[in-house]
């Protein structure tokens, strides 16, 4: 289902937060669960992930994260304020230590000259620590690999983060 760079990334993230006893959490848009799906394709993920959000519309990431309306209205939800604010509602809502968070537009549809497909914006952060912010541009490949590069790159923030 995953390719094997990404199984490998996964497989590193679950090691290096295994070994310093951390639990993770995902909020998810852009990418609708592939990065929590990506970590509990190992065997033995149940020891370090807590849970996934998938927060597709606004109304969920206000529910499921408690994003205010403003943050979401000031720059669109997609924005660096909406990512971190995502992240953050994930470490709020959870058991985790540590939560990493996407947010973008994969296409083919729903770009602008401002925010143009293959825009994305992911937070990493540690519970009682720092907050990592990235902005990507992949630009307009196909919604598909827009969808597995944000995977790619969310796994190489939670190395970071750990």
């Amino acid at each position: 289902m995953f390719s094997n760079k990404i199984i490998a990334l996964a497989t590193e993230v679950l090691v290096l937060a295994r070994a310093q006893n951390l639990k993770i959490a995902t909020a998810e848009s852009c990418t609708g669960g592939l990065i929590i799906g990506a970590l509990t394709e190992i065997a033995g993920s149940s020891d370090v992930v807590d849970r996934g959000f998938v927060t597709y519309t606004n109304r969920a990431k206000m529910e499921s994260l408690g994003l205010e309306a403003d943050t979401l209205k000031i720059d669109g939800a997609v924005s660096s304020d909406v990512a971190i604010a995502m992240a953050m509602g994930a470490i709020q809502n959870s058991s985790a230590n540590i939560a990493v968070s996407v947010t973008g537009i994969a296409g083919p549809d729903g770009g602008t000259d401002i925010k143009p497909v293959g825009l994305v914006h992911m937070a990493a952060i540690k519970r009682g620590g720092n907050t990592l912010h990235q902005k990507h541009n992949f630009g307009n490949i196909g919604r598909s690999k827009v969808r597995e590069k944000t995977i790619i790159a969310a796994l190489e923030l939670l190395k970071e983060i750990i």
